[in-house]
């Protein structure tokens, strides 16, 4: 099994977004990107009362892409969801730029090629170059762990 819900940015795009939360924790990655795992905590620490949730994510909080987007002024970010049992699953990405959505919602739910995928296609716009990897994902690690959890406690 897989799952990832996270925001993905520059470092102080995530630390600015993070402001003084404490269930707000990044987490680098490769590429010059870091990581903002989406955790329970978090959601509902960021959920925004009566605001309505995104269609077609599961755990982007509702009014958190207002965030996002304010936040995006100082750089690409990125949020992104997949989840995998057996080879089959889901992927979904939206990429926020300059306050405003520049990419997505992008949702898939059958496997594609390498590199046309929702997260490559997110990550490649946060400017990642995938190189010699197999794809963008690949490139910034995104497959070190296998729950989002264990961004945070590599133990859990």
């Amino acid at each position: 099994m897989y799952c990832l819900e996270a925001v993905v940015a520059a470092r102080p795009t995530l630390d600015a977004l993070a402001g003084g939360n404490p269930h707000a924790r990044v987490v680098p990655l490769a590429a010059g990107l870091s990581l903002l795992p989406m955790t329970d905590e978090l959601f509902d620490s960021v959920a925004v009362d009566g605001a309505s949730r995104a269609d077609g994510f599961w755990k982007l909080p509702p009014g958190f892409d207002r965030a996002l987007a304010a936040c995006s002024t100082t750089g690409p970010v990125a949020y992104l969801e997949a989840e995998y049992f057996g080879g089959a699953g889901e992927q979904h990405a939206q990429v926020w730029d300059g306050g405003r959505v520049v990419l997505g919602p992008i949702l898939m739910e059958e496997p594609v090629a390498s590199g046309t995928s929702p997260i490559s296609l997110a990550l490649r716009r946060l400017g990642v170059d995938r190189g010699g990897h197999v794809d963008e994902f690949d490139a910034v690690d995104l497959g070190r762990y296998r729950r989002t959890g264990r961004w945070l406690d590599p133990s859990e």
